[in-house]
């Protein structure tokens, strides 16, 4: 899809704050309301924007243990994979999963309470798929940067 400056300027906009009004992303972007709703709402249809939500605060939620696991396979078969990954996103607790390139197979980031938390996840994980041949796991001692904004440019 094309997006023209306005268009990243609006997108900008909403990555920083998703509540801004109509009125107020119209302003910000030198357009009346309707021109820059429906420039929204193709945005919205072409699947551009995905969704609006609300980040929460983990230090707030006792939800503050960040840890990132990779896991090596010794089973590389279609079945294997769709099993791995269909159970894998059903945790709650898996933030973000990716498949890799390199020594390890997977990586997810984990999102949990505290070391006991992580280790129930853990074990729960490694016990419910056979083939996972090695896993390995580090810990965040402290975030120093994080954002759900894309890099943008409006120019």
């Amino acid at each position: 899809m094309n997006l023209d400056a306005t268009d990243k300027k609006l997108l900008i906009l909403l990555q920083e704050d998703a509540t801004l009004s109509l009125n107020e992303l119209a302003d910000a972007v030198n357009l009346t309301t309707t021109p820059c709703w429906k420039r929204l709402k193709r945005l919205e249809e072409s699947g551009v924007i995905g969704k609006k939500v609300a980040l929460l605060d983990p230090e707030q939620l006792d939800l503050s243990f960040t840890a990132f696991v990779l896991v090596k396979t010794s089973d590389h078969s279609h079945e294997w994979y769709k099993e791995f990954v269909s159970t894998v996103t059903d945790y709650k607790e898996v933030m973000e999963f990716y498949r890799m390139a390199g020594e390890y197979d997977y990586m997810m980031k984990v999102q949990v309470k505290d070391m006991k938390s992580f280790d129930l996840f853990y074990k729960k994980m490694v016990n419910s798929v056979k083939g996972i041949s090695n896993v390995t796991s580090t810990f965040a001692m402290e975030p120093l940067k994080y954002t759900t904004s894309l890099p943008l440019s409006s120019a």
